[in-house]
């Protein structure tokens, strides 16, 4: 049925029904099959990885001992934000995550936004990891079996080598799992999320039988500007679970799934989290940990004296990184799928492969170029870019909540915010907190990549906007659009 529409803007939204039906269509639909389980599995996968293992010895420069309660406050600030995506992932169960959320309850144009900026956040998150990946391989072998990858095939030019072939190999690789379909991407991840999270459990117990409380004294040296500081840095590790929602399309019950899915994730996460920074910092002296990039195998080495937990320590991190490149990755190329079902992007990157039921262009698409970017960017990857992405994003969707409610009180809401609007509100509130204490060159950066994305939409995307099209008849369309 067309559609004819009195006006309609860049602010247009899409009515929940039309996305949802829209969301089965031939050619562009995706195989329910992912269960609760794999779902948590997939968050805890994007989660637990490169920040327990690296981003704890940046956070104890910042705050001393009291890194721990520089994880609470993090994952605080996620709790909220959390929150918001389980409600907006229960109701609206289509791909795309906070640019789904956003084109539904805010408008087409901060829709594209979020979804340009999701697109940068999720690729660098990727390209970096791929060569923290490549430098824990290395580290491993040499330590392990006494074997180095000359530095010419395994750094980037900046840094002396010619290309990472580590970092392009784990691509490929995760490029090839995430091609073959969902169910095997998803298994895979929660045999992987178990064993780091083995590798984890055995660090917290060889560490407490050293555990030294003398090292927890002074707690705060830096009082609590430097709790916060090193929380805005230690926010990275906690990035992950709004990865769940990318998968809204794929669950079996995803009014039920996908809320207990990003709570317990983000949970899991939480204690894990406060029970190794415990222990690490009982092992060694702030400072000490500071001073290393492998920061948990180094309080084995040193604090513990067990050089074979070490071993298993950088191998557990590379288990744990594998598993964050295919949660962001699959990530990226649902929100992209999304995107291109829309109309925003050339539609044709949609079609699902009949055999593997997954987005297979979009997928080689982006190994490719992650791939690249992985063999030239060096290893110091702008993780602030990322930071800001992603808290740029938790403030939409949780404005989303609050718009969503007033707009249609009626529709059904499997999962609700509890005191809304105060906990979104909240929510954005600690997320502009972390926002502001970011660098001026982070968001100079940021700003420049949104006017990039500002181009194309004003010469492709508005004017090939599936919605659009559908609002002056162009299209027909099995629900009506709502218009702002």
């Amino acid at each position: 049925m067309a559609i004819t529409a009195r006006r309609v803007g860049p602010f247009i939204t899409r009515s929940t029904e039309v996305l949802i039906v829209e969301s089965g269509e031939e050619h562009h639909t995706l195989k329910r099959t992912v269960g609760a389980l794999d779902l948590t599995a997939l968050g805890v996968g994007a989660i637990v990885g490169t920040g327990i293992f690296v981003v704890i010895g940046e956070g104890a420069s910042k705050a001393g001992p009291a890194v721990i309660a520089s994880f609470l406050l993090a994952a605080l600030t996620c709790l909220f934000s959390a929150l918001s995506y389980a409600e907006l992932a229960s109701s609206i169960p289509v791909s795309g995550s906070a640019y789904t959320y956003s084109y539904a309850t805010l408008g087409e144009v901060i829709a594209w936004i979020i979804g340009w900026d999701l697109l940068l956040e999720y690729g660098i998150s990727v390209a970096a990891v791929a060569v923290g990946w490549g430098g824990n391989l290395n580290s491993f072998l040499d330590t392990t079996f006494g074997i180095t990858i000359p530095t010419a095939l395994s750094t980037s030019p900046e840094s002396g080598g010619t290309f990472n072939l580590p970092a392009v190999l784990i691509v490929v690789i995760v490029t090839a799992l995430l091609s073959r379909g969902v169910r095997e991407t998803t298994r895979t991840n929660t045999v992987m999320v178990f064993v780091k999270l083995a590798v984890l459990l055995l660090f917290i117990i060889v560490a407490a039988t050293v555990f030294k409380s003398s090292n927890l004294r002074p707690f705060a040296p830096h009082g609590f500007n430097g709790i916060v500081s090193a929380a805005a840095v230690i926010f990275f590790a906690f990035i992950g679970f709004d990865a769940v929602s990318t998968g809204s399309e794929e669950a079996k019950k995803p009014s039920r799934d996908l809320p207990l899915a990003i709570t317990g994730s983000l949970a899991i996460a939480t204690v894990v989290y406060i029970l190794v920074s415990v222990m690490a910092v009982g092992v060694l002296p702030a400072s000490q940990l500071a001073a290393s990039d492998a920061p948990l195998a180094e309080a084995l080495k040193t604090g513990a004296g067990a050089n074979w937990a070490a071993s298993v320590m950088a191998f557990g991190a590379l288990i744990a990184i594998t598993s964050v490149m295919i949660t962001v990755l699959y990530g990226q190329t649902r929100i992209m799928f999304a995107m291109s079902r829309d109309g925003l992007v050339p539609e044709w990157l949609a079609e699902v492969s009949p055999r593997t039921g997954t987005p297979l262009r979009l997928t080689i698409l982006f190994g490719i170029g992650i791939a690249v970017l992985a063999a030239i960017i060096p290893l110091n990857a702008i993780v602030e870019l990322v930071n800001i992405g992603t808290l740029f994003a938790f403030v939409l969707v949780n404005a989303g909540v609050i718009v969503l409610r007033r707009k249609r009180p009626e529709m059904p809401r499997p999962f609700k915010v509890p005191f809304s609007p105060v906990f979104p509100l909240i929510g954005i509130g600690l997320c502009v907190y972390l926002m502001w204490g970011l660098p001026l060159l982070t968001w100079i950066r940021f700003f420049a990549w949104l006017a990039a994305g500002m181009l194309i939409y004003v010469f492709y995307g508005y004017r090939h906007s599936r919605l659009r099209r559908i609002a002056i008849g162009e299209v027909p369309t099995a629900a009506p659009a709502e218009r702002r």
